[in-house]
């Protein structure tokens, strides 16, 4: 017969703290969803305040327990680094009201930044409609086929559909929408509402003067031959169309001179700017290290309201609201020196990168990262996403310069990164007429210490949206 029974066992578990939660979600986050969370907590937590300009403080820290030391700096001892941290601490303040992004007064500069345009493909089109002054049928026939417009200025749907659609209301045939698409097609911009490339190319050439030289030419070009000029096949063109070759070439430049999409003139997206967190660049002492003040996060405890809370019991939410300051100016601070040691890290082993280029660039793994600051791979991860770094050749992500390595023949690692900087090098020095070869392009980058397999050359110069050998050699010819 069982019997109910009490047991007591003893074990380890990893519990994630609250404070760890923070730290984590904070150190992830890119600069500018961290100003809007900063935001947010400076609207629902009285105990912080957005530091003043003239304030001489960077966080205040003053109540927090110093941050413990890595391991790994301990075991560097005195050893100085080669790259050296500009502002690495938070004395002194970051940028002043007109310059820093965590200012009062953002919304006034993020207007500044906001597409002026604003407009979509398919409102232009309704409001050149609207001065056409078309009859209300016509008018909805024609509202039936903007909605069918692509964003790149196609008609995506089939003229049966689309009548189809109008009804009850309008009651209209195919002949009728294909009338009314007419009237579209002569639209701004100009090849909108075709159905087709052929038949945008052709709506742009219409509006040139048919005496331009290679005009007919042109026209048969687009209405029969784009595939055969697409893969370089001029010569049976040329035969079929029965014309010269100066003609060939001005017909074919008027086609080139076309917009495949003509709609993104008009609905091209919006520019996206990105913040880099940190700054690289040369002194007299070697490479700097120096975190954007910009991205800095001014805000403080605010000092009135925590020495006014007691030990009250109707203090309790206050004090609640104390601790959560506390933890995120704490998480704030270590994300600042995480980020710089991260920052430093790399540049240290990506010095021949930012000196020579990106055929210098060393193969790094988070591992490096992680064992030279003492971190685990999971931070590193978190650190390197979504944070950018402004170097003399660029802004680029951090992930950027973390690759995976080739071993060489003398037992060194070469970055995949490098061996696609080679593998464009030498198709941009290749003779045109001419061209490399995959195993060709394999046996020089071998015979420069660098052994990769075709069909890994194959896979690299097709991720650069490099073309094959053969269509090189076409596109050469087709040049001459």
């Amino acid at each position: 017969m069982l019997k109910p029974s009490l047991q007591l066992k003893l074990g380890q578990q990893l519990t994630m703290t609250p404070q760890l939660q923070q730290a984590i979600r904070l150190l992830q986050l890119p600069a500018l969803e961290l100003q809007a969370h900063i935001r947010e907590l400076l609207e629902s937590n009285v105990m912080l305040e957005p530091m003043d300009d003239g304030h001489e403080e960077g966080l205040d820290v003053g109540e927090l327990e110093p941050a413990a030391p890595q391991a790994a700096e301990t075991a560097e001892g005195p050893t100085e680094s080669a790259v050296e941290v500009l502002d690495e601490g938070w004395g002194e303040p970051s940028v002043g009201r007109g310059e820093s992004s965590w200012s009062g007064d953002d919304d006034d500069r993020q207007q500044e930044f906001a597409d002026s345009a604003g407009q979509s493909l398919q409102e232009y089109l309704i409001w050149q409609l609207g001065l056409a002054k078309l009859e209300p049928r016509q008018l909805a026939i024609a509202h039936a086929i903007v909605d069918a417009i692509s964003d790149d200025g196609y008609v995506t749907e089939p003229l049966e559909e689309i009548a189809h659609t109008l009804r009850p209301e309008v009651q209209c045939e195919t002949a009728e929408v294909e009338s009314a698409l007419a009237g579209v097609q002569a639209l701004d911009p100009p090849g909108v509402g075709a159905r087709s490339v052929g038949e945008c190319i052709e709506l742009q050439l219409r509006q040139l003067d048919p005496a331009t030289p290679g005009f007919e030419a042109a026209i048969e070009i687009v209405r029969h031959h784009l595939e055969r000029i697409a893969g370089r096949e001029l010569a049976i063109v040329k035969r079929e169309l029965r014309v010269s070759d100066e003609d060939l070439a001005c017909a074919l430049a008027l086609v080139r001179s076309c917009h495949p999409r003509p709609g993104a003139t008009v609905s091209a997206g919006s520019a996206e700017y990105v913040v880099p967190d940190v700054f690289v660049r040369r002194t007299e002492h070697g490479w700097a290290v120096e975190i954007n003040a910009a991205t800095l996060p001014r805000v403080r405890l605010n000092q009135s309201y925590a020495s006014l809370i007691g030990r009250n019991a109707s203090h309790a939410t206050m004090r609640a609201q104390l601790q959560e300051a506390r933890w995120l100016l704490k998480s704030l601070e270590i994300r600042h020196e995480t980020l710089i040691k991260v920052a430093r890290s790399i540049v240290e082993r990506q010095t021949a990168f930012l000196e020579h280029g990106e055929e210098h660039m060393r193969p790094m793994i988070l591992k490096d990262i992680a064992e030279a600051i003492g971190m685990h791979e999971s931070t590193i991860s978190r650190v390197t996403s979504g944070k950018y770094m402004h170097t003399p050749r660029g802004v680029f992500e951090l992930r950027y310069f973390f690759s995976s390595q080739v071993e060489g023949a003398d037992g060194s690692g070469t970055s995949s990164t490098a061996i696609r900087a080679k593998i464009r090098k030498l198709v941009k020095d290749e003779a045109a007429e001419s061209p490399l070869s995959d195993g060709r392009i394999a046996e020089l980058l071998s015979a420069e210490g660098i052994p990769v397999a075709r069909r890994t050359v194959a896979k690299y110069r097709e991720a650069m949206g490099i073309a094959p050998s053969n269509e090189r050699r076409r596109a050469g010819m087709g040049q001459m």
